[in-house]
């Protein structure tokens, strides 16, 4: 049996029964961060080795995202039925993604511009004015090897190589060619493979569903060790970036894609309750792996094709990272102002292209985007990469935001790529949003 004829099922019989609070996921996981928070602030050097508790459910939640990205992503072409469809759906998404990243980058760099933020700091390079010169002068020599590097990781070395090391753009290549591959097996032997890959796609659904049940004790670790590590200093030093950036993420989900929504006919604020465990999840983790199981499943039950599920959400979680971009775009400006480094005009458009290709290799676990972003400092040649330090004591925190925007993003996608695909069911999203929330709703899904 296929997974959208399960999903159908389950949110067809499923009964309106509210669990009690206490069983919920979200209040689980809350309770776990506010013991995390507890136990971090009275008792620092017990809540630091929690960190394991959180590193062994991120650990496990990676083990089982890329055969899940393969599975669906294969068994979204072959139910597609030819590469004609899928390339239809593709390159709808493909050019949603570019779009939408290109606004919210521009956004937040007009946003980054206003609020000035680092403007108070007043450091100084420990590097002569020729170091200066010398390392601009290889601006254009960086970005060149850094798009060269980003298309070579694109393709991998070896089937299970890409498994392995969680290389998310690795394992779409894969399951593309997989997929192609499928569908031009003979009827008999399609109906074989096919049939293996749902049972093995269902099997790791039910894997999520026993892992997610480890996901508040998860939470109280990662959150135990931040706050144990880091105290209250490191968000004082940087409260005001931190603010501006949470701001900026709440108007991106809220209002681009709360417009965004509208002009398809859904209701931002009823996506968001509906996607509220996951919302509680990412940002605990401050990872957007940790909810992209769940997302494809609950997805689907909302009304989306599992073919468009299946090619949408993977490729977003590597080319539409918006929250992403809207750190970048932020943290740009904070290093220049910090070290009274002028950013024309020129090199901010030249930072935000370079942005627009870093951007798309950014890794969904925690820290990725830290990562990536000081790829993108090297890179310009212009920043100064000794900065780097001030943003990593705070990037726990601003990871968890933006883990938050990067996969409300990739979901709003969904929902958009699948109707104007002509692969969405509104009556489906009615009746799930009247399970789950528990009314009826009669405005805008």
């Amino acid at each position: 049996m296929s997974i959208s004829s399960n999903v159908d099922d389950a949110a067809a019989d499923a009964p309106i029964v509210r669990k009690p609070f206490y069983l919920r996921l979200g209040f689980q996981i809350f309770t776990g961060i506010v013991l995390g928070l507890a136990l971090g602030f009275a008792a620092p050097k017990i809540a630091i080795p929690m960190k394991v508790l959180g590193d062994i459910f991120l650990n496990l939640i990676k083990m089982i995202v890329a055969p899940l990205v393969f599975l669906n992503v294969v068994l979204g072409i072959t139910a597609a039925g030819d590469l004609k469809s899928v390339g239809r759906i593709g390159f709808k998404a493909l050019l949603y993604f570019e779009i939408v990243s290109t606004i919210i980058l521009v956004i937040s760099m007009v946003i980054a511009n206003l609020s000035g933020v680092g403007a108070n700091l007043n450091l100084h390079l420990s590097t002569d004015a020729a170091q200066v010169a010398a390392a601009t002068a290889t601006y254009g020599k960086s970005a060149e090897m850094s798009f060269s590097k980003f298309l070579l990781d694109i393709f991998p070395h070896s089937f299970f190589g890409a498994f392995a090391n969680g290389a998310l753009l690795q394992v779409l290549v894969i399951s593309i060619l997989f997929g192609a591959a499928v569908l031009a097996l003979k009827p008999e032997q399609r109906r074989g493979v096919e049939a293996a890959l749902n049972g093995m796609s269902d099997c790791f659904f039910k894997l999520t569903d026993i892992i997610m049940k480890f996901a508040p004790i998860g939470a109280f670790g990662s959150i135990a060790f931040a706050i144990g590590n880091s105290g209250m200093a490191a968000v004082l030093s940087l409260g005001y970036l931190l603010l501006v950036l949470y701001i900026s993420l709440a108007l991106m989900i809220v209002v681009v894609m709360g417009i965004i929504l509208r002009i398809y006919g859904f209701n931002i604020f009823l996506f968001l309750r509906y996607f509220k465990d996951e919302i509680v999840l990412l940002f605990a983790t401050a990872s957007s792996e940790s909810a992209l199981p769940r997302l494809i499943e609950k997805l689907q039950r909302l009304g989306c094709s599992k073919q468009s599920v299946s090619l949408v959400l993977p490729t977003g979680y590597a080319f539409n990272l918006d929250g992403t971009a809207v750190y970048m775009s932020l943290c740009v400006l904070f290093l220049a102002n910090a070290y009274g480094i002028h950013l024309t005009l020129e090199h901010q458009l030249g930072i935000l292209a370079l942005m627009l290709l870093t951007s798309k290799g950014a890794a969904t676990v925690s820290g990725g985007t830290f990562i990536v972003f000081a790829a993108t400092v090297t890179a310009s040649g212009i920043l100064p990469v000794e900065g780097l330090p001030l943003l990593l004591g705070i990037n726990r925190l601003t990871s968890q935001a933006v883990s938050i925007c990067n996969s409300m993003g990739n979901a709003v996608a969904t929902m958009v790529v699948s109707k104007i695909s002509g692969e969405f069911d509104p009556e489906r999203t009615r009746e799930e949003y009247h399970r789950v929330l528990g009314r009826d709703i009669n405005a805008a899904i």
